[in-house]
């Protein structure tokens, strides 16, 4: 079970756009830096919980919602952290994996779609993505994640 990270993605505060970045130092507890999960500035860091950390969505996810629906949720859009290929994420829940050379992190529950997220994107994409909504992860092992990077269970 192997993959790679497309793209990487972080939001400086909530609601705010997601920016595309290169690299993103992941830290435990935390999360990606300059990210608004970080600090604990999200829409939904004031509830406890694991997951918060680390976002992820496949890339053959956001293109089968795309052809099936319309829905755009590239460039961000999907308000994920990381866009993988190659991997199935909901494989990952459950088990730690790495993520390049050093991060490592357990997959603690999938990602199902939200209202607020349909209320960012627009209608449809509540049910666009039941099923298919990506990977929240805990940070084990912090490090620096690039594009690029492999991602393989441990």
């Amino acid at each position: 079970m192997s993959g790679i990270v497309l793209a990487i993605f972080v939001a400086p505060e909530p609601k705010a756009a997601m920016v595309s970045v290169p690299q993103a130092r992941v830290v435990p507890e935390r999360g990606l830096e300059g990210d608004r999960y970080f600090d604990g500035r999200g829409s939904f860091s004031r509830w406890p919980g694991e997951g918060r950390a680390v976002t992820l969505v496949e890339q053959e996810a956001v293109d089968a919602v795309l052809a099936e629906t319309g829905i755009d949720l590239r460039e961000g859009r999907s308000r994920r952290n990381v866009v993988t290929s190659g991997v199935r994420l909901n494989d990952l829940n459950g088990r730690k994996f790495r993520i390049g050379e050093s991060v490592i992190v357990r997959g603690a529950r999938l990602c199902a779609p939200c209202r607020h997220l349909e209320r960012l994107v627009g209608p449809g994409t509540y049910d666009a993505l039941l099923g298919r909504g990506g990977l929240r992860a805990d940070v084990v092992q912090g490090g620096i994640v690039r594009v690029g990077d492999g991602i393989e269970a441990v």
